[in-house]
């Protein structure tokens, strides 16, 4: 059995107005589509009008101020209809769907869903290379963002925190994994099941962490890709 990386696979990133997945709104959004070669050969962008302030702590990642968003963004329910459908078309055609800490895309996808009335999607089988990274390599030291990760690896990734940059980089950090972890080299339905639990498992050691030295009453939620 070749591995998913030798098959067309899609990479999945948002830029939004926040942290928190539930209340955070869609400011930009990106897929990328490569064939078995790995080569790109269909880019979906997206600029939205969240329908609200883009704070500017959120700007100054991004890029997209409030005004530039409500001159030139598309109304944010169209948006996220359209973002979801290409993302349904693609998991009914088991192509796999590789995010960055996909329980916050997918999460946030989910909520503007239900925000504007819209058709929730199964968001499966999606690839976390954060997930993969965490399990595969538990020791390792210091930071694992996605610039952090790509310039282990030595993934180019050039205008961090634009959702079409970070969503390539974030498809070819998925694929040297691959190429460096044989556990990933496993039919795409069963690694996404795997993630179910390694996440699980993650966020469980991180909370009895925070509980033994910072706070006894700290959750940290593990539901994966999509936060309940």
């Amino acid at each position: 059995m070749t591995s998913w990386s030798m098959h067309p696979r899609a990479a999945f990133d948002l830029e939004t107005t926040g942290k928190d997945p539930r209340t955070a709104r869609i400011v930009t959004a990106s897929i990328v589509v490569v064939d078995e070669t790995g080569a790109v050969v269909d880019v979906h962008e997206w600029l939205a009008d969240p329908g609200m302030e883009i704070p500017e702590e959120a700007a100054a990642i991004h890029g997209v101020s409030t005004e530039h968003a409500r001159e030139h963004g598309r109304p944010a329910a169209v948006v996220a209809a359209e973002v979801g459908a290409v993302l349904a078309t693609l998991f009914a055609n088991n192509i796999p769907v590789i995010a960055f800490n996909a329980s916050y895309d997918f999460t946030v996808l989910a909520n503007e869903a239900r925000r504007h009335g819209l058709e929730q999607i199964t968001a499966a089988p999606v690839i976390d290379p954060f997930i993969c990274n965490k399990h595969l390599d538990k020791f390792r030291k210091g930071s694992r963002t996605l610039v952090a990760l790509c310039e282990e690896y030595g993934i180019k990734l050039e205008a961090a925190h634009t959702s079409a940059a970070d969503a390539e980089a974030t498809l070819r950090l998925a694929d040297a994994l691959a190429a460096k972890y044989s556990a990933l080299r496993i039919d795409v339905m069963d690694l996404h099941t795997v993630q179910v639990t390694w996440a699980l498992e993650q966020a469980a050691d991180f909370q009895g962490y925070l509980r033994r030295v910072k706070d006894p009453a700290a959750v940290i939620e593990g539901d994966w890709p999509v936060l309940p």
